[in-house]
């Protein structure tokens, strides 16, 4: 029976499946006419085949070593944590080589495996571990519980006809039916929530679904449970909402709310990709059973276009910025990310940039998506992925603010500045508005410090997060923004963060000579404003682009501000002199003051301050406008960390106190290179002679930059008038400008 197409607006109600009783298999991710096209390709594709042998050669060597289905008591990085990790892995790929190779061992393999977890399952109650708040039975959350049940749905499908009916009917009743309704009905407060936790939950159930022909179980799956019983305003263990009054639950509402129509995922890039491999692979499972539903194209698009979003969130290196709890070195050539790529190439159109990731990948899924990369990779195919600068919105309308991503790619030097002015971000979430980093290829040069904690790392807290992840990387202090009082955005509070995103003011990234970014946040401190500009400019007379920061606050009360900048790399000069403790004291008592040592102290005189220092064989410059008793700070963090959780980095904080409205102003410049095998130094110094305000009221602000030759490029901003078309004028030092627009800049030599 066919399904007709439900729009958009009714597609989240009732949705009842007529499932075809004599359904074949494999269905969900293979498909008897794929592996037919596949075995027809062998030995004709190369980058197929190769894949092929290394998933063979890691199959081959965990059969030779046997089953092992152990008790769980482990956290991740556990023995019996990884071995059942590992166990899901390979059942999967055994699968799939048991459809392609034709070869009955693997099916044998699979078919094993899963009668010796369904002896284990039954006996099993919840996971001893107890830090979750949704505990597991095979793993310490049900989340990983979950991870099992997408890969395993996959292997149980490719073998089904292989297995006996009387063991399919063994597995079903005493594994895979319990194992669904646990993580869902047995699992409320992880299963009907918008997360990308209960993306894997949904995505689990809906995959068995699938397998199993169980319309009940595939519509729980899509819409959630009609009723969980769950109170309004319910906290997950790190303080995230669970549920909120209203919300919709699902597969279908998790790709409703937390994507952008630009496709950028609240959560952030980390988990973000994360939640690609569900998100995808349950869509290639609908649109092979469910084509009727056009779940490709959903939300216009927006399960392909969100590959894009995460391509464009990496550095050079392919490694994604590490906004919200993101781990460094997370990259494109993660498994998720592989298989996002094939299936966004295959049900996306054929982008043929899309297979120079994949080349760069060196290696696809060995499905239908996979197969059609590496023809298309074989038949050279492939064209450039270009990433430009892109501003990507924030929020299920796009318009919860956002994160702007501005390239400038001169010779072989690729400056990036990425801007947070995003939502709260769901858990995941820091408290840091208005935060940016700043990239030099793939080298920080400014950094977003990311999560505290280390993945799968069993001595380091079970490879869960560290107590440090709240009091220290989700703080404001721990970001490059602006921290008022000593205290963090929103008082650290989340219910109060998740309430507001900050707002958009100008983006313009047309013009590779001055690429513009300005944003401005209303309720991280009641009674303040803050406006942040950032500005990548080209110019004649420094060698490579430079970063204009200003950072503009307006208070009804005095306060303190401070505004850090977390570098890497060896000091070496400063304009002023620096006084320096005898003992180190940690900077201040909370908000993650606690955890930084303040190092060096200096109170400035002086109308500019430079800072440089030295990384990556490359010179970096800091140059600050500063006024009379301004501070500057600096710090390590490290402080108040007995069990050596965080990395002992460096950073510089400028500190104004006693002030209502101020105005942070400072350019940083990368140039010049030093060689440690011919020991020369090249164009160490800094190209500014002076930077200064020249202009600044409620309305606008002007910026001057000297360099040491005597050119001056002057930027004049519009800070209350947005519009493209506004005229303008302003008098400065007795010589009148005029333009139309938000900003000007203009060069004297």
């Amino acid at each position: 029976m066919k399904i007709p197409f439900i729009k958009k607006s009714t597609f989240g109600l009732l949705l009842l499946f007529q499932m075809a009783v004599a359904q074949e298999h494999p269905s969900l991710v293979l498909t008897p006419q794929s592996v037919k096209d596949i075995r027809a390709q062998l030995g004709k594709v190369p980058l197929f085949d190769a894949s092929l042998a290394d998933v063979k050669f890691e199959v081959d060597a965990e059969i030779a070593l046997g089953i092992e289905v152990p008790i769980p008591k482990d956290f991740s990085g556990g023995y019996t944590h990884e071995r059942h990790k590992r166990n899901f892995l390979i059942m999967e790929k055994a699968g799939v080589l048991y459809q392609i190779l034709g070869d009955e061992k693997y099916a044998v393999y699979v078919r094993d495996m899963l009668l010796a977890y369904a002896k284990l399952y039954p006996t099993l109650p919840l996971h001893p571990q107890e830090r979750s708040y949704a505990r597991g039975k095979i793993f310490w959350q049900a989340l990983n519980d979950s991870n099992w049940l997408v890969y395993v749905s996959q292997a149980y499908d490719c073998v089904y006809d292989f297995i006996s009916p009387t063991d399919r009917a063994h597995l079903e009743k005493d594994l895979f039916r319990p194992f669904a309704d646990f993580i869902s009905i047995g699992s409320p407060q992880f299963f009907n929530r918008v997360h990308n936790h209960s993306t894997w939950g949904n995505v689990a159930v809906g995959m068995i679904a699938l397998v199993l022909h169980d319309d009940e179980l595939l519509d729980r799956a899509l819409n959630g449970l009609k009723n969980d019983g769950l109170p309004p305003g319910m906290k997950d263990s790190d303080g995230g909402l669970i549920r909120k009054e209203g919300q919709k639950t699902g597969f279908l509402a998790n790709v409703d709310e937390p994507f952008s129509p630009d496709g950028y995922y609240t959560e952030g890039p980390y988990y973000q990709r994360y939640a690609m491999y569900p998100f995808l692979i349950f869509a290639e499972a609908l649109q092979n059973n469910k084509p009727d539903l056009k779940i490709f194209e959903y939300k216009k698009g927006i399960l392909v276009k969100s590959v894009y979003a995460l391509l464009n969130l990496t550095n050079s290196a392919g490694e994604f910025f590490p906004l919200n709890d993101g781990q460094k070195g997370m990259s494109y050539y993660s498994r998720e990310l592989v298989s996002a790529v094939d299936i966004a190439y295959l049900f996306g159109g054929k982008d043929p940039s899309l297979l120079s990731i994949a080349e760069k990948q060196a290696r696809v899924s060995l499905n239908s998506p996979g197969i059609a990369v590496a023809l298309g990779i074989r038949d050279k195919l492939a064209k450039p992925f270009e990433k430009k600068s892109i501003d990507l919105s924030d929020g299920t309308d796009g318009k919860q603010g956002g994160v702007a991503i501005i390239r400038n790619k001169t010779g072989n030097d690729e400056l990036t500045l990425v801007m947070k002015y995003a939502a709260q971000g769901l858990s995941h979430g820091h408290y840091d508005k208005l935060s940016f980093s700043y990239y030099h290829n793939a080298t920080e040069i400014l950094q977003d410090y990311g999560l505290a904690r280390f993945v799968n790392i069993e001595q380091k807290g079970g490879g869960n997060y560290l107590k440090e992840n709240t009091t220290w990387a989700k703080q404001t202090i721990a970001h490059n923004t602006l921290i008022q009082n000593e205290t963090s955005h929103f008082n650290g509070d989340f219910e109060t963060g998740n309430k507001f995103a900050s707002e958009k003011y100008f983006y313009d990234g047309s013009n590779p000579k001055i690429q513009i970014i300005s944003a401005k946040e209303n309720n991280a401190y009641p009674g303040t404003t803050l406006h942040r500009t950032m500005a990548l400019i080209q110019e004649d007379g420094f060698e490579r682009p430079f970063l204009l920061d200003i950072m503009q606050v307006d208070s009804k009360t005095a306060n303190q501000y401070d505004l850090p900048f977390y570098y890497f790399g060896q000091l070496m000069s400063e304009n002023f002199s620096l006084e320096t403790p005898k003992s180190l004291e940690p900077l201040g008592k909370k908000n993650g003051y606690q955890h930084l040592w303040k190092e060096a102290s200096a109170t400035l005189s002086e109308p500019n301050a430079k800072i440089s220092w030295l990384d990556e064989e490359r010179f970096y410059t800091l140059t600050a406008v500063t006024h009379p008793n301004d501070e500057v700070l600096f710090v390590r963090t490290g402080a108040n960390d007995p069990n050596f959780n965080l990395r002992r980095d460096p950073g510089i904080i400028f500190r104004k106190k006693n002030a209502k409205n101020s105005t942070f102003v400072s350019v940083l410049e990368s140039h010049g290179s030093y060689s440690t095998v011919t020991e020369s130094a090249v164009n160490a110094s800094s190209s500014i002679a002076t930077l200064e305000i020249v202009y600044e009221d409620p309305y606008y602000i002007g910026v001057n930059i000297k360099n040491k030759s005597g050119v001056s490029s002057l930027l004049l901003f519009s800070t209350k008038d947005n519009s493209a078309v506004k005229k303008h004028q302003l008098k400065i030092k007795d010589k009148t400008y005029k333009w139309t627009g938000v900003y000007y800049k203009t060069t004297n030599k």
